[in-house]
């Protein structure tokens, strides 16, 4: 166990940081400082039903930090579904006791076992401490490569991996406490660091909604006291620098979920005049790095990272993790501890001896003009074959299949070329922009078959 978790292990921390009066959380009229909040985590506390987890899919962010927080007071481990589909919820209740799925929704609008009562019960209490090594969450991962794997996570790492996140941030914010807008779930991983823990443990507030159109960014935003940061995926991005909608100056962007495109990261920092800062984790290790799109390809370490390149992925040892994880990423590691992204092992192909990757296939594809978005993806051997044919699917609304495969032959070598190659309306992305294989390949079942 790293010196950092293990000199944790037997303390423990406020759940707040910073005086009772600091502003924690706005949407609209709406104020609530950390006093208020309390009241708010006390209440819900004695509210909750008997068990050892709770689901929670409160879609509004101050609701998702109050019942996180009141089941940890309780003692309740927390458990963040990949997604809201009601299978995928029900399958973790039923693989955790039956464990209650509290939201704040309508009823036929998840798959909630409770609500949250309106308004919050409230009740006076004592400044929690949890102890460095009480469980307060398990995290699913996507899926977007097989089936989704549970990471639990403890206080004392958040509280390590926070600190991490607030130097990345400093040279924007410096000791100012910044405004948080997120248009990504508080359910995701990435999600939970930058909007959560950053007010819960930073000098930060954040705004309780989750806009997803552009009018919502620019009206949530607005309503933030500045200096302002961003929290949002690429696919967001793009969508707003295409809206033409009017955004407030922003002191900084961060982005994650999926690859950035440099092209989109110096627009971004020309059109809304801030920089943008792409971020590097995983549900596993949380976030890890950190570069500035627009003007670098490497990746910088955050305080006390190391990675270890292996022939199969990559080994990250983190204060904030208690052993150390095997990524599948392959990376190509300076001197400086800076490093190059190289794709994963699965991603890799080798057809006829010949090799490329996936990742830059999908990128040849996207650069063909009239292609709004797109994936290549290698499926299932055939019998009688030893490797899987090559697929994409495309959303090109102006272009035929004839046409996208002219555009793509003089981009990779024939072997590469997708058979099938399908046009479809819409990718099947998930709340971060994510693509789930299963989905993909139920897209191209017909085609394939």
């Amino acid at each position: 166990m790293p010196a950092a978790v293990a000199a944790s292990s037997a303390v423990a921390y406020p759940l707040l940081a910073g005086p009772l009066t600091r502003l924690l959380a706005l949407d609209g009229e709406r104020r609530i400082d950390v006093a208020g909040f309390l009241r708010h985590v006390h209440g819900v506390a004695a509210w909750l039903p008997e068990s050892a987890h709770v689901v929670n899919l409160c879609e509004d962010r101050y609701h998702f930090l109050v019942l996180l927080c009141a089941a940890a007071v309780r003692g309740k481990v927390t458990l963040l579904p990949p997604s809201r589909a009601p299978q995928v919820v029900a399958d973790i209740q039923a693989s955790h006791g039956g464990c209650p799925a509290i939201g704040d929704q309508a009823q036929e609008a998840c798959v909630a076992d409770y609500r949250l009562p309106t308004p919050l019960p409230e009740a006076d209490g004592p400044m929690p401490q949890l102890p460095a090594q009480q469980l307060l969450l398990i995290g699913f991962t996507s899926g977007s490569t097989g089936k989704p794997s549970a990471n639990a996570k403890t206080w004392g790492s958040f509280q390590a991996s926070t600190a991490q996140n607030m130097a990345a941030l400093r040279p924007w914010f410096g000791q100012a406490s910044a405004s948080v807008v997120a248009t990504v779930p508080a359910q995701h991983m990435y999600g939970i660091e930058m909007s959560v823990m950053l007010p819960l443990l930073g000098p930060a507030l954040v705004h309780a909604g989750r806009p997803f159109f552009a009018e919502d960014v620019a009206r949530a935003l607005a309503q933030a006291p500045e200096p302002r940061l961003l929290v949002t995926t690429p696919l967001h991005l793009d969508a707003l620098l295409r809206s033409g909608v009017a955004i407030p100056s922003m002191q900084a962007i961060v982005t994650a979920t999926a690859p950035l495109p440099a092209e989109l990261a110096l627009a971004a920092e020309q059109q809304l005049g801030c920089a943008v800062q792409e971020m590097f984790g995983s549900t596993e290790t949380c976030i890890i790095a950190s570069r500035r799109t627009a003007h670098e390809s490497a990746w910088t370490p955050l305080p006390g990272v190391k990675l270890l390149p292996q022939p199969d992925g990559t080994t990250v040892m983190a204060p904030h993790l208690a052993q150390p994880v095997v990524l599948a990423d392959l990376v190509e590691c300076a001197d400086d501890g800076r490093f190059l992204l190289r794709g994963r092992r699965a991603d890799l192909l080798e057809i006829a001896g010949k090799r490329a990757s996936l990742g830059d296939l999908t990128r040849r594809l996207l650069a063909i003009e009239g292609v709004q978005d797109g994936v290549m993806l290698q499926l299932p051997a055939e019998p009688g074959r030893r490797v899987g044919r090559i697929a994409a699917l495309v959303v090109a609304p102006q272009l035929d299949e004839a046409a996208l495969m002219a555009a793509l032959r003089p981009l990779m070598d024939p072997v590469f070329l997708p058979r099938p190659l399908r046009l479809v309306g819409a990718l099947p992305r998930n709340e971060t922009g994510k693509l789930p294989r299963d989905a993909l390949l139920a897209m191209l079942q017909p085609a394939a078959g």
